[in-house]
Protein backbone atom coordinates (compact mmCIF):
# COMPACT_ATOMS: atom_id res chain seq x y z
CA UNK A 1 0.00 0.00 0.00
CA UNK A 2 2.86 2.40 0.77
CA UNK A 3 5.20 1.35 -2.01
CA UNK A 4 7.21 4.13 -3.67
CA UNK A 5 8.90 2.07 -6.37
CA UNK A 6 9.67 4.13 -9.46
CA UNK A 7 9.29 7.46 -7.67
CA UNK A 8 11.98 10.02 -6.98
CA UNK A 9 11.84 11.79 -3.63
CA UNK A 10 13.84 14.85 -2.67
CA UNK A 11 14.20 15.27 1.11
CA UNK A 12 15.84 18.38 2.54
CA UNK A 13 17.53 18.37 5.93
CA UNK A 14 17.99 14.66 5.41
CA UNK A 15 21.48 14.11 6.81
CA UNK A 16 20.15 13.56 10.34
CA UNK A 17 17.10 13.44 12.59
CA UNK A 18 13.61 13.39 11.13
CA UNK A 19 14.83 14.07 7.59
CA UNK A 20 17.17 11.08 7.65
CA UNK A 21 14.45 8.80 9.04
CA UNK A 22 12.09 9.90 6.24
CA UNK A 23 14.72 9.45 3.53
CA UNK A 24 15.66 5.99 4.82
CA UNK A 25 12.06 4.78 5.03
CA UNK A 26 11.26 6.12 1.56
CA UNK A 27 14.27 4.30 0.12
CA UNK A 28 13.22 1.10 1.90
CA UNK A 29 9.86 1.44 0.17
CA UNK A 30 11.55 1.59 -3.23
CA UNK A 31 12.01 5.30 -3.87
CA UNK A 32 15.06 6.87 -5.44
CA UNK A 33 15.92 9.36 -2.69
CA UNK A 34 17.93 12.54 -3.07
CA UNK A 35 19.39 13.45 0.32
CA UNK A 36 19.75 17.23 0.51
CA UNK A 37 21.56 18.95 3.35
CA UNK A 38 23.83 21.93 3.95
CA UNK A 39 27.01 19.87 4.30
CA UNK A 40 28.10 17.92 1.21
CA UNK A 41 30.02 15.26 3.09
CA UNK A 42 27.19 14.64 5.55
CA UNK A 43 24.70 14.40 2.67
CA UNK A 44 26.82 11.82 0.88
CA UNK A 45 27.46 9.89 4.09
CA UNK A 46 23.73 9.77 4.85
CA UNK A 47 22.99 8.57 1.32
CA UNK A 48 25.64 5.87 1.64
CA UNK A 49 24.17 4.74 4.97
CA UNK A 50 20.72 4.53 3.41
CA UNK A 51 21.83 2.46 0.42
CA UNK A 52 23.71 0.08 2.72
CA UNK A 53 20.59 -0.59 4.79
CA UNK A 54 17.82 -0.60 2.18
CA UNK A 55 17.09 -1.89 -1.29
CA UNK A 56 16.45 1.63 -2.55
CA UNK A 57 18.74 4.13 -4.20
CA UNK A 58 20.02 7.29 -2.55
CA UNK A 59 22.34 10.11 -3.55
CA UNK A 60 23.54 13.13 -1.61
CA UNK A 61 23.60 16.78 -2.65
CA UNK A 62 24.65 19.88 -0.75
CA UNK A 63 22.29 22.86 -0.63
CA UNK A 64 21.81 26.03 1.36
CA UNK A 65 18.03 26.08 1.16
CA UNK A 66 17.91 29.75 2.07
CA UNK A 67 19.96 30.71 -0.98
CA UNK A 68 18.13 31.04 -4.28
CA UNK A 69 21.30 30.38 -6.26
CA UNK A 70 22.15 27.29 -4.22
CA UNK A 71 18.63 25.86 -4.54
CA UNK A 72 18.59 26.45 -8.28
CA UNK A 73 21.98 24.78 -8.68
CA UNK A 74 21.06 21.77 -6.55
CA UNK A 75 17.73 21.12 -8.23
CA UNK A 76 19.32 21.50 -11.67
CA UNK A 77 21.58 18.56 -10.76
CA UNK A 78 18.64 16.26 -10.03
CA UNK A 79 18.04 14.02 -13.01
CA UNK A 80 14.55 12.90 -13.90
CA UNK A 81 11.16 13.96 -12.58
CA UNK A 82 10.63 14.94 -8.95
CA UNK A 83 7.62 12.99 -7.73
CA UNK A 84 7.94 13.87 -4.04
CA UNK A 85 9.41 16.82 -2.17
CA UNK A 86 9.76 16.76 1.61
CA UNK A 87 10.84 20.06 3.15
CA UNK A 88 12.44 19.00 6.42
CA UNK A 89 15.39 21.41 6.63
CA UNK A 90 14.91 23.73 9.58
CA UNK A 91 16.50 25.45 12.53
CA UNK A 92 15.14 26.19 16.01
CA UNK A 93 15.49 29.01 18.50
CA UNK A 94 14.61 29.63 22.13
CA UNK A 95 13.42 33.12 23.05
CA UNK A 96 10.47 35.52 23.30
CA UNK A 97 9.90 38.64 21.21
CA UNK A 98 12.24 40.73 23.38
CA UNK A 99 15.09 38.27 23.63
CA UNK A 100 15.01 37.36 19.94
CA UNK A 101 17.59 39.38 18.02
CA UNK A 102 17.01 40.60 14.49
CA UNK A 103 19.79 38.27 13.34
CA UNK A 104 18.08 35.30 15.00
CA UNK A 105 14.77 36.25 13.42
CA UNK A 106 16.32 36.57 9.97
CA UNK A 107 18.24 33.30 10.35
CA UNK A 108 15.10 31.32 11.18
CA UNK A 109 13.08 33.02 8.47
CA UNK A 110 15.83 32.34 5.94
CA UNK A 111 15.92 28.59 6.53
CA UNK A 112 12.42 27.66 7.67
CA UNK A 113 10.33 29.98 5.51
CA UNK A 114 12.48 31.11 2.59
CA UNK A 115 14.00 27.64 2.30
CA UNK A 116 10.61 25.94 2.11
CA UNK A 117 9.43 28.50 -0.45
CA UNK A 118 12.52 28.20 -2.66
CA UNK A 119 12.49 24.39 -2.69
CA UNK A 120 8.79 24.23 -3.54
CA UNK A 121 9.28 26.76 -6.32
CA UNK A 122 12.20 24.72 -7.69
CA UNK A 123 10.36 21.37 -7.59
CA UNK A 124 6.93 22.36 -8.88
CA UNK A 125 7.92 22.82 -12.57
CA UNK A 126 8.98 19.16 -12.73
CA UNK A 127 5.69 18.13 -11.12
CA UNK A 128 3.69 20.29 -13.51
CA UNK A 129 5.46 18.70 -16.47
CA UNK A 130 4.64 15.22 -15.16
CA UNK A 131 1.07 16.15 -14.26
CA UNK A 132 1.41 14.94 -10.69
CA UNK A 133 3.44 15.43 -7.53
CA UNK A 134 3.37 15.41 -3.76
CA UNK A 135 4.82 18.01 -1.41
CA UNK A 136 5.13 17.52 2.33
CA UNK A 137 6.28 20.32 4.61
CA UNK A 138 7.41 19.97 8.21
CA UNK A 139 5.49 22.45 10.32
CA UNK A 140 4.98 22.13 14.09
CA UNK A 141 2.33 22.35 16.76
CA UNK A 142 3.94 25.77 17.36
CA UNK A 143 2.14 26.91 14.20
CA UNK A 144 -1.26 26.71 15.83
CA UNK A 145 -0.82 26.92 19.63
CA UNK A 146 1.16 29.19 21.90
CA UNK A 147 4.48 27.86 23.16
CA UNK A 148 6.60 29.73 25.68
CA UNK A 149 9.91 31.14 24.42
CA UNK A 150 9.42 29.99 20.85
CA UNK A 151 8.53 33.32 19.23
CA UNK A 152 10.62 33.19 16.05
CA UNK A 153 10.27 29.44 15.62
CA UNK A 154 6.49 29.65 15.94
CA UNK A 155 6.41 32.48 13.40
CA UNK A 156 8.24 30.40 10.83
CA UNK A 157 6.12 27.30 11.34
CA UNK A 158 2.94 29.35 11.04
CA UNK A 159 4.25 30.53 7.69
CA UNK A 160 5.00 26.95 6.64
CA UNK A 161 1.42 25.97 7.41
CA UNK A 162 0.03 28.93 5.45
CA UNK A 163 2.27 28.21 2.46
CA UNK A 164 1.13 24.59 2.51
CA UNK A 165 -2.51 25.61 2.24
CA UNK A 166 -1.79 28.12 -0.52
CA UNK A 167 0.16 25.64 -2.65
CA UNK A 168 -2.49 22.95 -2.12
CA UNK A 169 -5.17 25.38 -3.34
CA UNK A 170 -3.22 26.79 -6.28
CA UNK A 171 -2.09 23.44 -7.75
CA UNK A 172 -4.91 21.02 -6.96
CA UNK A 173 -6.16 21.14 -10.54
CA UNK A 174 -2.67 20.31 -11.82
CA UNK A 175 -2.45 17.07 -9.84
CA UNK A 176 -0.09 18.34 -7.14
CA UNK A 177 -0.93 17.60 -3.51
CA UNK A 178 0.57 19.56 -0.61
CA UNK A 179 0.24 18.70 3.07
CA UNK A 180 2.20 19.31 6.26
CA UNK A 181 3.04 17.49 9.46
CA UNK A 182 3.00 19.23 12.85
CA UNK A 183 5.00 17.28 15.43
CA UNK A 184 5.27 18.02 19.12
CA UNK A 185 8.67 17.40 20.69
CA UNK A 186 10.66 14.69 18.92
CA UNK A 187 13.88 13.21 20.32
CA UNK A 188 16.49 14.31 17.79
CA UNK A 189 20.16 15.33 18.04
CA UNK A 190 18.93 18.93 18.47
CA UNK A 191 17.27 18.02 21.77
CA UNK A 192 20.43 16.35 23.04
CA UNK A 193 22.50 19.37 22.05
CA UNK A 194 20.04 21.78 23.63
CA UNK A 195 20.11 19.92 26.95
CA UNK A 196 23.90 19.60 26.98
CA UNK A 197 24.29 23.33 26.34
CA UNK A 198 21.66 24.64 28.73
CA UNK A 199 21.53 21.98 31.46
CA UNK A 200 25.01 20.44 31.85
CA UNK A 201 24.92 17.64 34.38
CA UNK A 202 21.11 17.64 34.43
CA UNK A 203 20.48 16.18 30.99
CA UNK A 204 18.65 13.06 32.19
CA UNK A 205 16.47 15.04 34.58
CA UNK A 206 15.49 17.59 31.95
CA UNK A 207 14.95 14.90 29.33
CA UNK A 208 12.39 13.30 31.62
CA UNK A 209 10.75 16.67 32.23
CA UNK A 210 10.44 17.42 28.52
CA UNK A 211 9.13 13.92 27.84
CA UNK A 212 6.39 14.30 30.45
CA UNK A 213 5.07 17.47 28.78
CA UNK A 214 3.45 15.21 26.19
CA UNK A 215 0.34 13.58 27.70
CA UNK A 216 1.47 10.24 26.28
CA UNK A 217 4.50 10.50 28.59
CA UNK A 218 7.36 10.55 26.10
CA UNK A 219 8.77 12.32 23.08
CA UNK A 220 8.12 11.13 19.59
CA UNK A 221 10.79 9.40 17.52
CA UNK A 222 12.00 10.32 14.03
CA UNK A 223 10.86 6.91 12.81
CA UNK A 224 7.29 7.62 13.94
CA UNK A 225 7.26 10.89 12.02
CA UNK A 226 8.66 9.07 8.98
CA UNK A 227 5.76 6.60 8.95
CA UNK A 228 3.24 9.43 8.75
CA UNK A 229 5.34 11.11 6.07
CA UNK A 230 5.31 7.88 4.06
CA UNK A 231 1.52 7.72 4.20
CA UNK A 232 1.11 11.34 3.13
CA UNK A 233 3.57 10.96 0.24
CA UNK A 234 2.27 7.62 -1.03
CA UNK A 235 -0.70 6.92 -3.27
CA UNK A 236 -2.55 5.65 -0.19
CA UNK A 237 -3.29 9.29 0.67
CA UNK A 238 -4.29 10.33 -2.84
CA UNK A 239 -7.53 11.92 -1.56
CA UNK A 240 -5.70 14.19 0.89
CA UNK A 241 -4.40 17.67 0.19
CA UNK A 242 -4.27 20.92 2.14
CA UNK A 243 -4.10 19.06 5.45
CA UNK A 244 -2.05 19.79 8.58
CA UNK A 245 -1.47 16.54 10.48
CA UNK A 246 -0.57 16.85 14.19
CA UNK A 247 1.55 14.03 15.56
CA UNK A 248 2.00 15.12 19.14
CA UNK A 249 1.33 12.45 21.77
CA UNK A 250 -1.90 14.25 22.70
CA UNK A 251 -0.22 17.61 23.32
CA UNK A 252 -2.75 19.80 21.51
CA UNK A 253 -6.02 18.21 22.57
CA UNK A 254 -5.29 16.35 25.81
CA UNK A 255 -3.25 18.75 27.93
Amino acid sequence: MFELTGKQAVVTGAASGIGFAIAQLFAAQGANVVVVDLDAEKSKAAAAAITSKTSGLASGLACDVGSEASVQKTFSEIEGPIDILVNCAGVAHVGNVQSTSVDDFDRLFGVNVRGTFLCMRAAIPSMLHAGHGTILNLASIAATIGLSDRFAYSMTKGAVLSMTLSVAKDYIAQGIRCNCISPARVHTPFVDGFLAKNYPGREAEMMQHLAQLQPIGRMGTPDEIAVLALYLCSDASSFLTGVDYPIDGGYVNLR
